[in-house]
């Protein structure tokens, strides 16, 4: 990994209005790439807003809008990476992150894990990439996928050393950085990664609310960077790539700088898989 700046977005999305989205987007864009940012994370389903059941209202394919971010990721020379609602052949939508780079293929990260709510209204992603930027490696999950402590886990170990959380939390949910800090900080631990977690903001058109919030926490489970002000706007951080490079480095000798999933015992884990056929029965 190398140096890298990153750009948290809290922002407002309304539904069913792409345009204005878009150019609230722009704008956090053009003064992300000002300030030098590497790569700038935006809300779940920022493009649409967020909204279990008018999504299917919204829902597009993915060429038109990834064309107009990667414009801007051209244009201003920076990772973009931005939500939406993705309107899938014979099925629900999904709930999509777009990783744009410069000159680049994009990248898709389909929300694998539902709640409860969103099961009826959207598909589920089934895979769990993580793609490479001039800078750092990184992976995305979208909200819930946090509760599940087996994602990071995977993409720590195929590469990422940054994942990035979009969220679409409500106000109603309570105290975000209390909630936040309670399992944020071991998926950067544990799996000795840069966490980077950002979230919706106020009304989405429907009656609905959100609480906001952006944070950032280093691999070793300390909070560098936050933002809870209940305001729009952007938190920057400059990601100090020495701390995970040497607990990466297999020839690590002391145990404060172990990479912990190099010690794994996988031949031990397969009453887990085991346990969820059972279940499953």
């Amino acid at each position: 990994m190398q140096n890298t700046r990153i750009a948290l977005v809290q922002m407002e999305a309304l539904i069913n209005d792409r345009e204005h989205n878009l150019k609230k987007i722009k704008k956090f864009t053009e003064i992300a790439a000002a300030n030098k940012a590497h790569i700038i994370c935006f809300p779940e389903t920022s493009i649409h807003g967020y909204s279990k059941n008018l999504h299917e209202k919204s829902a597009e394919p993915l060429n038109e809008v990834s064309g107009i971010l990667g414009e801007w990721a051209n244009k201003y020379s920076i990772c973009i990476l931005a939500g939406l609602a993705e309107k899938a052949h014979n099925k629900k939508p999904y709930i999509t992150h777009l990783v744009v780079q410069p000159d680049a293929e994009i990248g898709i990260y389909r929300k694998t894990h539902l709640g409860k709510s969103e099961k009826p209204y959207f598909s589920e992603g089934n895979s769990l990439p993580v793609f490479k930027t001039p800078t750092a490696t990184i992976g995305i999950q979208i909200c819930w996928d946090l509760h599940f402590p087996e994602i990071s886990t995977i993409m720590s170990l195929k590469g990422a050393e940054i994942i990035f959380a979009p969220h679409a939390s409500p106000t109603i949910v309570g105290d975000r950085k209390s909630i936040w800090l309670k399992y944020l900080t071991a998926r950067a631990y544990d799996n000795a990664v840069f966490l980077a977690a950002c979230n919706l903001i106020g009304e989405n058109g429907d009656g609905q609310s959100f609480c906001g919030g952006a944070l950032v926490i280093n691999p070793k489970g300390k909070l560098i960077a936050h933002d809870f002000s209940s305001k729009e706007g952007i938190l920057f951080a400059d990601l100090d790539p020495e701390l995970i490079n040497r607990i990466r480095k297999k020839d690590t000798k002391s145990m404060r700088d172990s990479f912990y999933l190099q010690s794994r015992r996988p031949e031990l884990y397969k009453e887990l898989l085991q346990q969820i056929s059972a279940e499953q029965e």
